[in-house]
């Protein structure tokens, strides 16, 4: 092992509990970015290409304050019909949002990034596709009534460990991906790194 210091610069609960499965030992220390500047640097590119820089810039802020540690980022962001979606910033919101997914599928691209002293080691997109069921506004106005305003902090407006999962009637991809980090990859990232052992 390296005793390299692993960072992770997100508050993500889920992203937090899925290392915390996995066993590995870091910090959370989260990255304080304009997301909106940085894809604005981005116009035209693809929604996996924008994930991946936004995790890479996450990183790279917090990786600069901490000399030698390995920071890792991640970002998640959702396109539903070619159209693109960041998390919901109120209750009416996070309701446009579900009668615009109801019945069509949900593309969320999950990405990771591990930086060192200003330089990007790695990083990863990871696809998946959720096929939202037929939502009615029943469903919609008892799901936000028990999810708001957990539901802020996700792009999507649901948590798939939760009651978010009853949107679906199908997903294609794994749940690491779902749950907003490439889990498998990352971890092959990590052994390569000598943070996990190989």
């Amino acid at each position: 092992m390296s005793g390299t210091r692993l960072i992770l610069a997100s508050k993500s609960a889920s992203r937090r509990a899925m290392l915390d499965a996995a066993g590995a030992a870091y910090e959370s220390i989260p990255a304080d970015i304009d997301e909106r500047a940085v894809e604005a640097g981005l116009a035209g590119a693809a929604p996996s290409e924008v994930a991946e820089a936004l995790a890479v810039a996450k990183a790279a802020t917090v990786a600069a304050l901490h000399p030698g540690a390995l920071v890792l980022g991640s970002d998640s962001l959702v396109v539903a019909n070619g159209r693109r979606f960041d998390k919901p910033q109120t209750r009416e919101e996070a309701g446009e949002h579900l009668r615009f997914f109801s019945g069509r599928v949900m593309e969320l691209h999950s990405a990771a990034a591990l930086v060192k002293d200003g330089g990007c080691q790695w990083s990863h997109t990871s696809i998946a596709r959720l096929h939202v069921r037929d939502l009615s506004e029943d469903f919609i106005a008892a799901y936000l009534e028990k999810e708001w305003p957990e539901i802020s902090h996700t792009v999507g407006a649901f948590r798939i460990e939760g009651p978010g999962v009853q949107l679906f009637e199908h997903i294609e991809g794994d749940q690491f991906t779902v749950l907003g980090m490439p889990l498998l990859p990352l971890l092959g990232a990590l052994r390569e790194e000598g943070v996990l052992l190989a």
